[in-house]
């Protein structure tokens, strides 16, 4: 048996008597000896001491060599130590603390790290999980990048985890700014050199091959552990030779680029803070006493600074710097674009100066391309608009959008989409202001504009059938060749083509505006909830009165109408317009608008009562004069909105005579018509008969109604009406007592209002299905 340890029945470790600790024993293996002399596990020392399970644990692995002296107290209380212990105990956690060395000190040195940093724990967890792992020579040492625009505070995230993660890494950590966007950046070999001298190695003997320079670099490294900071790196061969091979040690990475062809790196991208963590690094900069003051306008503050740190600093150093200032007052100055990135400067802070590094180091082709891309709408773009902003090819468009995320001036929120910072899209306008004439800016815009109008009138053909397809010459950069293909971009782009929508409008282009919104009526049903039709529609409708069209003019009040009901549920304002567009209609002989008009009349009524019978005569002359006009896409509509009067006025018997009537006239071949809408039209007509029969309480006959009405809707589904039978099939069902295919059902619904964003719907949907269960 081996001296000074002797190992009881129980299978531990315990000291011997006598024995006491040296010095010289490292402190995690002193700490293991003494847990098992007391007979404890790693949790149950955790749990007396008040020390985590990990810390314990990477105490005892070598990993954190050198803890505070608050940890090696409450560690040597719970173990119930002698004096002499302790002492010990201490001694080889400071020994196992980092010690510059006199010759090294100065170099690569940490600099100040910032007082009052704030957020990004998310990150830092993510760091300290990487630093523990990564605890034996044979190990890969750990990489990781943090990149970002300019301001999003990537060096202050990376100094200030090195400061955390001080335990962690007793040989060193260093610090060293690559001035990758420079004029002429560090090289590699001189970042080599200073790093080689900061490990202790004298001038002398660093070799002049940087390739071996950078061997003996790893070699140094394989057996310390170090934490080296590698700041505003300008590409991956710039940090390659400045890497670790296996070992404990671990480098963190800023740049304005990903870096994304570093092998094995872990890449932590930064985005500008929450909302709450703005406020708070505001606070903290300002002091509480004068945010308390204001709360409003300090959240107010950190929003106009796009909730980027270098922004926020700027403001809250100005903020310090005049004492006699309100926080809202700086809000005020800050409110104005025009003049906020001129506002976000404070002594050798500028936010504008940060963004021009990355703008400098762009080719022509994307310096081009960021610049018009600030009279993109929206707050994300695609390809095929910026080829057309900037006159290139939709290869080379990609190309440079690619290039400035490299560069941290847009981001990819997914693929083929790009967006900028709120403080960046400010400094491209600025830039374009300075650099383009007028008259360039103005044909750019002009051609932005007319290009997203002509491919909205492309897509919104998709839905409305009597139109007919785009000729191909027409088209242009974007697929169109299907519904979910147009449906698609017309919600990518909304906020792009409405702009442009408005900008015709505002030019007098009376003729393109009413073209744009006639191609699109048929799409508002698959999008209802957007909040913008009743504008499109309002446009439409003043360009048909400007041009004198009186009968356009009343197709596009009652598109306006329809909108108003369906989109806004203003009943009062639906009334209005049917009624205008009904009396134009009859001025100029338009018999399919008046009879559109009546429905919508009908439609507006059902809302009061005591208009019941003018809401019943409504729809049967909107169905007479529907078919007379030949309309029949609006006839089922009408017949419809009859048999929903009559259900109301308490005759089902009567509305389940005109239902069925309209379904035979629906699946009679020589109804005529587009197939797609009339198919439709016939799903339903089977729906309004499933809740025919629900009223009349025949809840078979309404489930069969209901389970033909789906296949039928699908076919050109518009997604409340799916939503809406597949939850009223499951209400049958279960009044049917088929409450295992009623429950199916409802879950369906429920997660078809969920998919369309009704939660109000969805969750009057699961109490239901509760009161099936």
């Amino acid at each position: 048996m081996g001296r000074g340890r002797t190992t009881g029945r129980s299978g531990r470790f315990c000291l011997l008597p006598g024995k006491r600790a040296g010095v010289s024993d490292s402190f995690g293996a002193l700490l293991r000896a003494h847990r098992l002399a007391a007979d404890l596990t790693i949790e149950g020392l955790s749990h007396a001491s008040g020390v985590s399970v990990r810390a314990i644990g990477d105490m005892e692995r070598g990993v954190s060599r050198g803890p505070q002296g608050r940890t090696v107290a409450a560690l040597a209380e719970a173990l119930r130590l002698s004096q002499a212990d302790r002492d010990a105990l201490l001694a080889a956690a400071r020994a196992g603390r980092p010690r510059a060395a006199p010759s090294t000190a100065g170099i690569c040195e940490l600099p100040r790290g910032v007082g009052d940093f704030t957020g990004r724990e998310r990150e830092l967890g993510v760091l300290r999980d990487l630093a523990t792992r990564r605890s034996r020579a044979d190990e890969t040492a750990a990489i990781v990048t943090i990149s970002g625009t300019a301001g999003m505070g990537k060096s202050a995230l990376a100094v200030h985890a090195a400061g955390q993660l001080a335990d962690l890494f007793p040989d060193g950590r260093f610090f060293l700014d690559l001035r990758g966007m420079d004029a002429i950046p560090l090289t590699s070999s001189n970042g080599l050199s200073q790093l080689l001298r900061a490990l202790g190695v004298a001038e002398r003997n660093i070799p002049a091959d940087e390739q071996e320079g950078a061997g003996h670099y790893r070699a140094l490294l394989r057996e310390r552990r170090c934490l080296i900071v590698l700041d505003n790196a300008e590409s991956e061969s710039h940090v390659r030779p400045l890497l670790p091979g296996d070992g404990p040690s671990m480098v963190l990475i800023t740049s304005r680029r990903p870096l994304a062809g570093l092998e094995g790196a872990r890449q932590i991208p930064l985005t500008q803070l929450a909302g709450p963590e703005a406020a708070e690094l505001l606070r903290a900069i300002v002091g509480e006493a004068r945010s308390v003051a204001d709360l409003k306008a300090v959240d107010e503050l950190a929003r106009l600074c796009g909730h980027l740190p270098l922004a926020i600093r700027i403001a809250g150093n100005r903020l310090q710097s005049r004492p006699g200032w309100t926080i809202r007052q700086l809000t005020g100055r800050l409110a104005d674009e025009d003049h906020r990135l001129d506002a976000l400067a404070a002594g050798g802070l500028h936010v504008a100066a940060a963004f021009a590094l990355s703008y400098e180091q762009l080719t022509p082709a994307a310096r081009q391309t960021f610049r018009r891309l600030a009279l993109a709408v929206g707050s994300d773009f695609g390809i095929p608009m910026t080829a057309v902003l900037t006159q290139l090819d939709v290869d080379d468009a990609e190309d440079a959008l690619e290039e400035l995320v490299d560069l941290g001036l847009l981001s990819s929120p997914y693929a083929g989409r790009y967006r900028f910072h709120d403080l960046v899209r400010l400094y491209a306008r600025a830039r374009l202001e300075q650099e383009e004439p007028a008259q360039e800016r103005e044909a750019s815009r002009s051609r932005m504009e007319s290009w997203l109008l002509e491919v909205a009138v492309a897509a919104g053909r998709w839905f409305e059938p009597e139109h007919g397809t785009l000729p191909p010459e027409r088209r242009s950069l974007v697929a169109l060749d299907s519904r979910a293909e147009a449906r698609a971009w017309l919600q990518a782009e909304g906020a792009a083509w409405l702009e442009a929508l408005r900008s015709a409008a505002r030019r007098g282009e009376h003729t393109t505006v009413v073209e744009v919104a006639g191609s699109m009526k048929g799409f508002p049903d698959q999008w209802p909830k957007w909040g913008h039709w009743a504008e499109v529609f309002t446009l439409s409708t003043e360009a048909a009165r400007a041009t004198g069209d009186r009968r356009e003019e009343a197709a596009q009040l009652n598109q306006l109408a329809w909108t108003m009901y369906v989109c806004e549920g203003r009943t009062k304002d639906a009334e209005t317009f049917a009624s205008r567009a009904l009396e134009l209609a009859r001025e100029v002989g338009d018999l399919p608008q008046q009879g559109v008009a009546l429905v919508h009349l009908a439609w507006a009524l059902r809302s009061d009562p005591a208009r019941l019978e003018q809401e019943l005569e409504h729809a049967r002359q909107g169905a007479r004069l529907a078919l007379r006009g030949g309309d029949l896409k609006n006839y089922p509509q009408a017949v419809l909105a009859e048999v929903h009067a009559l259900r109301r006025a308490g005759r089902p018997e009567d509305a389940l005579e005109r239902n069925l009537a309209l379904v035979a006239e629906l699946r009679d071949p020589a109804f005529g018509g587009f197939p797609i809408v009339t198919t439709y039209m016939l799903g339903a007509a089977l729906g309004h008969l499933g809740t025919t029969y629900l009223t009349l309480q025949r809840w078979e006959e309404a489930v069969e109604a209901y389970q033909q009405a789906m296949p039928q809707l699908s076919v050109h589904p518009l997604p409340f009406s799916v939503a809406l039978t597949q939850h009223r099939l499951g209400t049958a069902l279960r009044c049917a007592g088929r409450i295992a295919e009623a429950r199916h059902a409802l879950a369906e619904a429920a997660r078809l209002y969920e998919e369309e964003g009704d939660g109000d719907k969805a969750a009057e949907v699961l109490k239901e299905l509760e009161a099936a269960e």
